[in-house]
C-alpha cells in the first residue's frame, strides 16, 4: 500500500466508539485488529526507510567524519512527516480496508 496516498490524519482526534464497535461487535476486539494492522504498516514503513537509506551507509569505522547528505535528510524528513501507523491503521479500519476474521467461528 502506498501510504504517502493515505487520508489519515496527521493528529489524534477525537472518535466516537461506536465506529469501532460496528463491525466486529466487541470494542476489544476492534482494537486488537487496529493494533495488528499498526504493526504491519509500522514493519513496511520502517522496511522502506531502511532500504532508502542503505544507499548512503558508507564503511568507515572513522567517527570523526560525519557526511551530511542533503538527500538522505529530506528522505528522512519525508517520512516523519508521514501519519503514524497507529493513524493508518484506523482509518483503514474505517474506511472497510482491512480483512479480518474470528478464527474461533465457523467459516461459510
Amino acid at each position: 500500500m502506498d501510504f504517502k496516498k493515505t487520508n489519515a490524519d496527521t493528529t489524534t482526534v477525537s472518535r466516537d466508539i461506536r465506529q469501532f464497535d460496528a463491525p466486529t461487535g466487541n470494542i476489544y476486539e476492534s482494537v486488537v485488529i487496529i493494533s495488528k494492522r499498526a504493526n504491519q504498516v509500522n514493519s513496511q514503513i520502517k522496511e522502506e526507510l531502511s532500504a532508502k537509506l542503505q544507499e548512503f551507509n558508507t564503511h568507515n569505522d572513522n567517527l570523526e567524519e560525519v557526511f551530511e547528505n542533503r538527500e538522505q535528510i529530506e528522505i528522512s524528513k519525508h517520512y516523519e512527516k508521514l501519519p503514524k501507523s497507529t493513524l493508518i491503521a484506523v482509518q483503514e479500519f474505517l474506511d472497510d480496508k482491512i480483512y479480518f476474521r474470528n478464527s474461533e467461528e465457523p467459516a461459510l
